[in-house]
């Protein structure tokens, strides 16, 4: 069973669709993954809870996907 019973296709087309609409330039639906892991990071979220969410393997992967500044970091 699926979490989300949608055609990855179709979702795709409605979120190009949707950004040209919205007039958003150079928005893939990809950058969600981006943005999502560095947001759970700044949520206090260790590596390996993020990557939990995110099913990476390796830090390194993962790290890729990471876009922090060190301001928005809690400090533990």
């Amino acid at each position: 069973d699926k979490v989300f019973p949608f055609n990855p296709k179709s979702v795709s087309a409605a979120f190009t669709r949707a950004t040209r609409y919205l007039g958003i330039a150079d928005l893939h639906f990809h950058d969600l993954r981006h943005e999502a892991t560095s947001r759970l990071f700044e949520r206090g979220y260790s590596i390996q809870e993020v990557a939990q969410f995110t099913l990476h393997e390796s830090w390194e992967t993962l790290r890729r996907y990471t876009h922090l500044k060190p301001e928005d970091v809690p400090q533990r």
